[in-house]
């Protein structure tokens, strides 16, 4: 079969399209045709930390498709079922943080960029019905992501004032759609204009350039909420929106990992500071429902077949895309 796989080399220099091999299931497991297959920034990274003398790997977390093949002992899975990938392994029930041992599909063990992939049978989930198949491909990590940093850290309620720095990812056009479909007010930022044009279009009550004077822009608004995925880029100017008392959740650091904040000013604000990745399988369940209630769709920038995936790559490491970058694999 034809997948995506890096190996020998650090970074995109190792990436290429060629002819895999894969065994049959084994106990508990389920061999999956991979319908469509979502793109994230995960991905980029797994490129520098995948080291050449490593096995190969095929990349990809996200991906849904059809059961073609089950292993012994698999109860509740049949072949012609209709699937969506959970990419978080290990992480069944809900938890201040992953337990040890949590890991992501697509790395340390086989993604999703292929034409077949074999999973655990618990990291199976009946496709949505009201998603098609290039929807369901592109929305296991990034809708789960969203899904927790809302619910579960910042615990959003209706009509809360939430800004979003950095809309763009698939992340945060979840965290969008997620914020409003519970009524809260939601205020995003973006370099593109055309961005805070579509922003706009998908519910965001005020869309500003990230470049510019937050003050000035949101006429010196507090929030709220700030959920926190560009990094150091951004997080000064985001601490210094959030109201006395109010709440950052972070999961990014696309733009730096190294932030240096006035502690002094920060526990006179009384601010809370959240960290979150991911989510369990208990949150992902919760997250296809909620979806299926608010008939939520991944918004989607564009679609690849597999074997440009180069292309598809470097439109999310230049960060022109809006949403969701997928592939068509059949």
């Amino acid at each position: 079969m034809k997948a995506v796989v890096h190996k020998g080399k650090i970074g995109f220099d190792g990436l290429k399209y060629r002819e895999i091999t894969l065994d049959a299931p084994k106990k508990g497991e389920v061999k999956v045709k991979v319908k469509t297959a979502g793109l994230n920034h995960r991905d980029l990274f797994v490129l520098n930390r995948h080291q050449p003398n490593e096995p190969a790997l095929v990349i990809g977390s996200d991906g849904a498709g059809i059961v073609i093949e089950v292993g012994e002992e698999v109860i509740d899975v049949n072949i012609g079922d209709e699937v969506i990938i959970n990419p978080g392994l290990g992480w069944k029930e809900n938890s201040d943080a992953p337990p040890s041992g949590f890991e992501i599909v697509g790395y340390p063990d086989n993604g999703t960029f292929a034409e077949e992939i074999i999973v655990s049978a618990e990291n199976l989930l009946p496709k949505p019905s009201f998603l098609t198949w290039d929807e369901a491909g592109v929305l296991s990590l990034a809708a789960l992501t969203a899904y927790r940093a809302l619910f579960t850290r910042a615990k959003i309620q209706p009509g809360m004032k939430v800004l979003i720095p950095g809309i763009g990812s698939g992340v945060a056009t979840f965290l969008l759609q997620f914020a409003k479909a519970v009524e809260a007010t939601v205020y995003v930022t973006s370099r593109s204009r055309k961005k805070c044009e579509n922003a706009i279009k998908l519910g965001a009550d005020q869309a500003i350039d990230t470049n510019s004077d937050w003050e000035k822009e949101l006429n010196g608004e507090k929030m709220d909420l700030v959920i926190e995925c560009v990094g150091a880029a951004t997080f000064n100017k985001s601490l210094e929106r959030v109201r006395p008392g109010g709440t950052i959740v972070t999961f990014g650091a696309s733009a730096g990992d190294d932030v240096e904040i006035n502690i002094r000013q920060f526990f006179y604000g009384q601010y809370n500071l959240l960290g979150t990745t991911m989510g369990s399988t208990e949150e992902f369940r919760e997250m296809l429902e909620f979806i299926q209630t608010y008939q939520i769709k991944p918004v989607i920038d564009e679609m690849f077949p597999l074997e440009q995936f180069d292309q598809a790559f470097k439109r999310l490491a230049e960060a022109k895309q809006l949403g969701k970058i997928g592939f068509r694999i059949y």
